[in-house]
């Protein structure tokens, strides 16, 4: 069998013509390095020899010696394929996936990172992070210290979803949870709602904090009672004498529904209006396939700009780093007018 010949490298075209490895990168990338000059004569030396010896770049290192690669990182603090999620972030990917291609970058999914104490770690020991360009990071919750550390060291970044500022701005592209929140309420107090109960936690991730101030701020503007409940105590919602329920957790809405209509506690009024504020995380099964009165939170578009802004980070180019893209909302059928 023929062995297979050795590619020749920059190491070779060196010892061929008498000059440094160093040299020869400068010839191959045609530029200079600060104050060292390359003679003509011994720049011509080494194009010759490229040419005799048919030594051909290995593209990769090239890109690599660039800090070019056009590869775009993609790491999650969370499991982001179909499981019990219910293909939540599927379409954050659709978006990354479809602008990349658009754009002639290949992306690297990082699945090395080490759980720690429950959670997954960008920086640990081995981390790939820079063989990308920059990174695009997912999930709920991202580790504060983590952001802070991204944000010193200036490595390119930016999050899907709204973050706090991490010892100076963090890129992010979200979605404008508070004013669709808001618009629902105002929708709401139009129906003749004046008394209105949040379910959720309202606090901790950006996208409760902000879907919370936006039934704050709903209620304050309207001056009705809104009051904050959590969602596994029905005897409190009904309690409560609230008319309408804003559901912060898509499947807490199903599950209050779904409460009512099987146990028919005392109390009970089968038209209490259930908004439900974006898309289910976590699964739950509704065999009425209810068309719950809601938001759709712009997933795709918000993968795809996620992409754009890093793409202009890594080229140096000016961009809107921070942007909050609008929520469409769905009239559904559990907004009705006030019973009381």
């Amino acid at each position: 069998m023929t062995a297979t010949p050795r590619r020749l490298t920059q190491r070779d075209i060196a010892r061929m013509t008498g000059v440094s490895q160093a040299t020869v990168s400068l010839v191959l990338n045609g530029r200079s390095d600060g104050d060292v000059r390359i003679a003509p004569e011994t720049r011509e030396r080494v194009l010759q020899a490229i040419r005799d010896s048919g030594y051909v770049a290995d593209p990769i290192a090239r890109r690599l010696a660039a800090r070019d690669n056009r590869i775009i990182g993609v790491f999650t603090y969370e499991p982001v394929f179909p499981a019990g999620n219910s293909d939540f972030y599927h379409p954050f990917l659709v978006g990354i996936e479809e602008r990349a291609e658009a754009l002639g970058s290949d992306l690297l999914l990082l699945t090395s990172a080490p759980v720690v104490d429950g959670r997954r770690r960008i920086f640990h020991e081995g981390n790939r992070l820079r063989l990308a360009d920059g990174c695009i990071l997912i999930g709920r919750v991202l580790d504060r210290d983590e952001l802070a550390r991204l944000v010193a060291d200036g490595f390119p970044f930016v999050s899907v979803g709204r973050r706090d500022d991490a010892g100076g701005p963090v890129p992010y592209v979200g979605a404008d949870y508070a004013g669709a929140t808001e618009a629902l309420v105002r929708r709401a107090v139009e129906l003749g709602h004046t008394r209105l109960v949040y379910i959720g936690q309202g606090e901790g991730p950006e996208s409760h904090t902000d879907r919370k101030a936006g039934f704050a701020r709903g209620v304050a503007e309207a001056g009705i009672t809104g009051l904050h409940l959590p969602p596994d105590d029905l005897g409190a919602v009904l309690a409560s004498g609230a008319t309408a329920v804003f559901a912060e957790e898509h499947s807490d809405g199903v599950a209050l529904a779904a409460a009512i209509g099987a146990n028919s506690p005392s109390g009970a009024r089968p038209d209490l209006s259930i908004v439900t504020l974006g898309q289910p995380t976590r699964h739950v099964t509704d065999p009425t396939g209810t068309q719950f009165t809601g938001f759709e939170i712009p997933r795709r578009a918000m993968g795809a700009q996620a992409l754009e802004v890093l793409t202009a980070l890594i080229d140096g180019q000016k961009t809107q780093r921070q942007r909050l893209l609008p929520c469409e909302l769905i009239p559904g059928t559990t907004l009705k007018e006030s019973w009381t």
